[in-house]
């Protein structure tokens, strides 16, 4: 027995870090068979993994993990439930990751498991999923603090006009969805209440990186996250607050020399050269002020770590995934009309 658990605590640390060699480790050492069922089950129960390390596995492209993607979202009973206590349950199973394919194919197999085990409710597997989209983009909006222009109840049926398969979704089912979302944001896995982002993404990327200052142009340590397209630095890893936030809407990204420090990247507004970019941050006395910098400079460990960065950033900048796979996904309704 002692054994077993012992196997079985090693199983886990190494899933959780490679989710792949973690499961390969679980079924050679006999604590799971390769059945998918067995396989998805054990993910479903969850005992001691990783919420973000279950979504990596899930997300993957290869066939045995779309195979278990599928029984995974099987094991979830959704009938009787509305569509946000359904999307509590799911969300809540595991993290979902940042990539827009593996999203996709990740709420594609929710929308199906909940149409089947609630016939009727929706014309089509494409309503639930863009409706599915909405009530995520919903909560962002109305829980993230760095979104100011809370929607009202008018722009959340606005969104979705024409969803059900080209007629519109009764008013009172809506309601009660977006009233579920206002009153309880969803609870997102390994959330210890202060994520700063409110939304279901692992940053796209994080890590230390050296900042010029705007007025006083010293060279300062900062550990910079990018999600949600927005660059934020922090002064510690384990601070709650950022010390600043950087909307990169409207801004663009390059390589830059500069003569004291190497590997920079710059962050500037191209059609507006030398205004103030638009960013804030938190003063000696922890007030929120906006920042005083034209353009943005930091400086990165390497030049394949500063090529790395530009790189997630260019990718931030340009997509919001949930917004162009929903467009897609009304495209192929408007269609079928």
């Amino acid at each position: 027995m002692a054994q077993k658990e012992k196997e079985l605590c090693v199983g886990r640390k190494k899933f959780n870090m490679e989710p792949t060699k973690g499961i390969q480790y679980f079924i050679e050492h006999k604590l799971l068979t390769p059945d998918i069922q067995d396989i998805a089950r054990f993910l479903y129960k969850g005992e001691g993994l990783n919420k973000t390390a279950i979504g990596t596995y899930l997300g993957e492209r290869d066939p045995v993990n779309l195979q278990v993607l599928q029984a995974f979202v099987d094991c979830h009973e959704f009938a009787s439930l509305n569509l946000v206590q359904a999307l509590r349950q799911f969300l809540w199973s595991f993290r979902l990751p940042g990539e827009a394919q593996k999203i996709d194919r990740m709420m594609e197999a929710f929308a199906t498991r909940y149409c089947l085990c609630n016939p009727g409710v929706f014309q089509s597997t494409d309503t639930c999923y863009v409706l599915s989209f909405s009530i995520i983009m919903l909560n962002t909006s109305l829980h993230n603090p760095n979104v100011r222009d809370k929607p009202p109840f008018e722009r959340f049926v606005s969104m979705n006009r024409g969803i059900n398969n080209g007629s519109d979704l009764p008013e009172d089912q809506l309601r009660t969805l977006f009233d579920s979302i206002k009153s309880e944001p969803f609870s997102i896995p390994e959330d210890d209440g202060n994520d700063l982002t409110h939304t279901f993404f692992n940053p796209d990327r994080e890590g230390w990186l050296l900042k010029l200052g705007g007025r006083v142009k010293t060279w300062k340590r900062r550990w910079f996250i990018l999600t949600d397209n927005c660059l934020y630095y922090f002064e510690f890893t384990t601070d709650k607050e950022p010390r600043g936030i950087i909307p990169l809407e409207n801004l663009s990204v390059q390589k830059v020399d500069d003569p004291k420090k190497p590997f920079c990247l710059e962050l500037y507004n191209p059609s507006c050269r030398g205004q103030k970019i638009k960013a804030c941050k938190t003063d000696s006395d922890g007030r929120v002020v906006e920042g005083k910098h034209e353009s943005y400079r930091v400086s990165a460990a390497s030049a394949q770590e500063r090529d790395q960065w530009i790189e997630a950033i260019r990718a931030s900048i340009t997509r919001v995934p949930f917004y162009d796979l929903v467009s897609t996904r009304k495209k192929k309704i408007a269609s079928k009309q």
